[in-house]
């Protein structure tokens, strides 16, 4: 891509249920990992990344997040509101006018990823961006490196390949998680009747019609799906800065 996306949508309405009693007064996206929140850390990398303007949609105490990020003044936030969940594909969809026919990011705000040695992960997803013969980039980790996820990845992705298959298709054992950012045209939107549905469906509209993607991440990535998983988290983030300082 000779040009770098200046766009992108963060899912930020989700309730969070796995993570009570932490989200009963606090939406997820906003629970602390380390000294940032969530959700500052996912619009810290798309500020990173050159991002101008992100889309943050809101419904579980969606008020606290337009509060919170009030006065943050890069990227320019518009938002989104959902006065019933939509879900992560139709909540994207609903949205789809402030990205025109460019392709632009979708990153979670529950998920916590470290750039590694190739340097940014949007960055490097925006380089590996071909109009046209892709419509979905998904970022893959290495299921191996995550105890958590330990024979349970979403994808196979042969070594040296750029192509995943999903899990239920593949022939060999998933070997990738998906890690949450991804790139993805509004033309996979084409033919989508609007309403609540998951990404996933889309992810694998893109797979069926040659059209998915993927990136290997070599950076870290931190599965926080649980009280326990936060702990474990900052505790994990605490010694990796430990370690760097001089």
């Amino acid at each position: 891509m000779s040009k770098l996306p200046e766009k992108a949508f963060v899912l930020a309405a989700g309730q969070g249920q796995r993570m009570r009693p932490l989200t009963d007064n606090c939406p997820k996206p906003l629970l602390y990992v380390g000294e940032r929140t969530m959700l500052d850390r996912a619009l810290d990398a798309l500020e990173e990344a050159g991002v101008e303007e992100a889309v943050v949609n809101l419904h579980y105490l969606g008020d606290m997040i337009e509060e919170h990020l009030k006065a943050r003044p890069r990227p320019r936030i518009i938002f989104s509101r959902e006065e019933q969940a939509l879900e992560t594909g139709g909540g994207v969809q609903t949205a789809l006018s402030h990205f025109g026919d460019e392709p632009f990011f979708v990153l979670n705000a529950d998920v916590v990823w470290t750039d590694g040695e190739k340097g940014s992960v949007l960055r490097r997803m925006a380089e590996m961006w071909d109009g046209d013969k892709m419509d979905l980039i998904l970022l893959l980790h290495p299921a191996a490196e995550v105890p958590a996820y330990a024979g349970k990845g979403d994808y196979y992705l042969a070594e040296g390949a750029d192509k995943p298959v999903f899990k239920t298709r593949a022939q060999e054992p998933a070997n990738y998680i998906f890690a949450g950012p991804r790139l993805v045209h509004p033309r996979l939107f084409e033919g989508v009747e609007p309403g609540s549905y998951s990404f996933l469906d889309l992810f694998h509209k893109a797979e069926a019609a040659g059209r998915l993607y993927a990136l290997r991440h070599d950076g870290d990535w931190y599965h926080v799906g649980t009280p326990e998983a936060l702990e474990d988290t900052n505790r994990l983030l605490a010694a990796r800065e430990k370690k760097r300082a001089p």
